[in-house]
């Protein structure tokens, strides 16, 4: 048993608990900004090892995730539609004033950076400003820390079946195990959200939720294990024990997130 691992489980999450819980949406941007600077810098790290990236633009974009209640909602939409051909102007005018020292290959793995953990993370984010965004945003976090639990423990002692060589420790029967998980972890939170607080979601609905959540969630871990593979690292830091890095950490949470938002629209 990973005591290391356990040990930072169990003191992680009550931080985590309070943050959400007593912290204001702009408490948790600010919160969130700080994580998605941990996990910037975690990626460039890893990708120095085969580019040059640009990362002063990279952790100024961290910054935007601290902004996004603070910008009037009217022009909220603008500034999104605007943010990503701005970023692009930006790193290709990096491209001509260091007449091309930083290259294509560079800018192109800081825009997927970017891409990867600043927008994908900001939709956590912005469920957190939803209606009733306190209860949802809790969702995510069972959706992808449950899943990842489930998975760890039942692969470990029970796993026999290797899912892909990208993730060589993960088994079929864990990455069952953790949807499984996930799914119940999620029913038992509604009848909780439903009974203390006079909510009334579908128990089909966040049935299905759970499922769509729980596999894009083990799809963003083998994504990010890929990168790790790519340049050739275990972990992004070890930053947490027993777990690596930050990016280690949430890489399963931020790229179900955008899915979440969309989907509890729905609801």
């Amino acid at each position: 048993m990973d005591i290391k691992r356990i040990t930072s489980g169990l003191l992680g999450f009550p931080l985590v608990l309070i943050v959400l819980i007593i912290g204001n949406k702009y408490i948790v941007d600010i919160a969130l900004t700080i994580i998605a600077i941990l996990a910037m810098d975690e990626y460039f790290n890893a990708i120095s090892k085969i580019s040059k990236p640009v990362k002063w633009i990279g952790y100024v974009s961290c910054i935007s995730i601290a902004l996004i209640h603070i910008i009037p909602e009217e022009y909220l939409t603008t500034v999104s539609i605007l943010a990503i051909p701005t970023l692009l102007l930006i790193l290709f005018i990096q491209v001509i004033i260091t007449e091309m020292k930083t290259s294509f290959k560079d800018i192109a793995y800081t825009f997927f950076g970017i891409m990867y953990v600043v927008m994908l993370l900001m939709f956590f984010a912005k469920i957190n400003g939803m209606e009733n965004g306190n209860i949802l945003i809790w969702y995510v976090i069972f959706a992808a820390w449950g899943t990842d639990i489930f998975a760890y423990f039942i692969g470990k002692y029970f796993g026999k079946h290797k899912f892909s060589k990208i993730s060589p420790k993960k088994s079929i029967e864990g990455c069952i195990a953790g949807t499984i998980g996930a799914i119940l972890i999620m029913l038992i939170y509604t009848y909780v959200v439903n009974t203390l607080w006079g909510m009334q979601y579908s128990y089909i609905t966040i049935a299905i939720i759970s499922f769509i959540l729980s596999i894009i969630g083990q799809i963003g871990d083998f994504a990010a294990s890929s990168i790790k593979r790519y340049v050739d690292i275990k972990d992004y830091s070890n930053l947490i024990p027993g777990h690596g890095g930050m990016l280690d950490r949430i890489d399963s949470l931020i790229f179900l997130a955008p899915f979440a938002y969309v989907l509890f629209m729905l609801i």
